[in-house]
């Protein structure tokens, strides 16, 4: 990460410079006026293409911790995991969902980013600092409704707590560095709990059939071998894909 932004930076440096030295008049400039009137300062399109650059780099990273994602994504890596189909369904096809899944909880957030710092900004009304500053405040009250919802305050008081700072009671106080990591680990705390419910009835089944073998003396056949074609009977007689979509999207 550090690479990239350092040969971005680089980049931007490069372009200045053969722009001041007139080797490529085409360049875009920056405009400044000062006078009797406000300082208007307009952002060049090479900055623009950078901070674009910038953001496109930790867009993974800002889907992958400040949304929904993490709770699906782990939910249905511990279905899998729950109903011993290994790789069935594929990484893709769950990821795929839980992109999907992600967009369509978090549409509410993604427009409210839009309407308030990206299409003003592209309109010329804000500048990038402002910009920056309302479009992650959609993303931090998502973030902190959740932590509060579901009682995982304490994620929060970790952190706080080795920087040595007062336990915030308004999410104002709560510095973005603090609430992305309390979110994750609540995050993945709910999502270990929704597991729990998930594994109980396939545990159950595993005992079952275990016992049953091991009455029959059938000591040398895998109980997961056996057991499998029940749990996915049981998963599509109830509906099983429908249960657990229906509890990911109440969890939020």
């Amino acid at each position: 990460m550090k690479g990239k932004i350092a040969f971005l930076s680089l980049l931007f440096v490069v372009s200045v410079l053969s722009f001041g030295q007139g080797a490529n008049p085409s360049l875009p400039n920056l405009t400044i006026s000062v006078g009797a009137t406000p300082t208007s300062t307009q952002l060049s399109t090479t900055l623009t293409i950078l901070l674009v650059i910038t953001v496109l780099s930790i867009a993974p990273a800002i889907l992958m911790l400040m949304t929904s994602f993490t709770r699906i994504i782990v939910v249905f890596s511990l279905l899998r995991s729950a109903m011993g189909t290994q790789q069935s369904p594929p990484n893709q096809i769950l990821i795929g969902l839980a992109l999907f899944m992600t967009f369509f909880i978090m549409q509410p957030t993604f427009m409210n980013t839009y309407n308030n710092a990206i299409k003003p900004y592209m309109s010329g009304e804000i500048g990038y600092q402002q910009a920056m500053t309302k479009g992650i405040q959609p993303f931090r009250k998502f973030m902190y409704s959740e932590i509060i919802r579901h009682k995982n305050g304490d994620a929060i008081r970790i952190f706080t707590q080795y920087r040595k700072m007062p336990f915030p009671t308004k999410l104002s106080d709560i510095p973005t560095s603090v609430l992305i990591p309390s979110f994750v680990i609540s995050e993945l705390k709910i999502a270990f709990k929704i597991g729990v419910l998930l594994y109980i009835p396939f545990i159950l089944i595993d005992m079952v059939v275990a016992s049953i073998l091991l009455a029959m003396g059938m000591i040398m056949i895998p109980p997961v071998m056996v057991s499998l074609p029940f749990k996915l009977l049981l998963f599509v007689l109830v509906n099983g894909w429908e249960l657990v979509i229906t509890g990911i999207l109440n969890s939020f």
